[in-house]
């Protein structure tokens, strides 16, 4: 895809995502991979009413090439990108029900349902660490092999090899935090349809 359509998908996906309530005003932070660049949505700005023109465009090594000021996650979202040449898209959102289950010291549990076994795997639960700082760039980097991460107190954060992947992964995120809060105590997939779904 060219720039502009690249532009026109990422504001139609941070849209997306505040409509579905997995963002909320400013927070959250996209991004797509474009080139030898990546696009990144700006800081401080509401993600349900952004404009193409309002994309921040950001070098690989964190340079601002045109627009405002980006997001002051860019430097997790260029750490994914260089471990992983084959992530293109990366989504970090603050979806209540992620937020609440680290807010309560919980894991999350992927293998209740076969879409959570498959879309996500085993998903890591980063410690609170401030935001914006190196230190959580470290630890995003450290669990940079991981399709989704949670971190406490802050948020949920997917890679995918477009933004649609990245996009099915954090709504699944969410939908399987919920789906924890409601019935948590019920028993995961037994281990024998974990291995014919071909997940461990």
């Amino acid at each position: 895809m060219d720039e502009l359509s690249m532009r026109t998908e990422l504001v139609e996906t941070c849209a997306r995502l505040y409509d579905r309530g997995l963002t909320v005003s400013a927070g959250g932070n996209m991004s797509v991979r474009i080139d030898d660049a990546i696009l990144i949505t700006p800081s401080g700005r509401n993600k349900g009413l952004l404009r193409q023109e309002d994309l921040v465009k950001v070098s690989m090594d964190g340079k601002v090439i045109s627009g405002p000021k980006p997001s002051i996650e860019t430097g997790f979202h260029l750490a994914l990108y260089n471990a992983n040449p084959g992530t293109n898209a990366v989504v970090h959102c603050h979806p209540l029900n992620c937020v609440a289950l680290t807010t309560r010291g919980e894991r999350l549990r992927c293998n209740l349902t076969p879409e959570g076994a498959l879309l996500l795997g085993k998903v890591p639960l980063i410690p609170y660490v401030t935001p914006g700082t190196q230190d959580l760039v470290d630890a995003v980097r450290a669990h940079s092999g991981a399709d989704a991460m949670l971190m406490a107190r802050h948020g949920a954060l997917t890679q995918g090899r477009n933004l649609e992947e990245a996009y099915n992964r954090m709504e699944e995120l969410e939908f399987q935090a919920r789906l924890q809060m409601m019935c948590g105590d019920a028993e995961d997939l037994p281990e024998s349809e974990l291995k014919r779904l071909g997940v461990i």
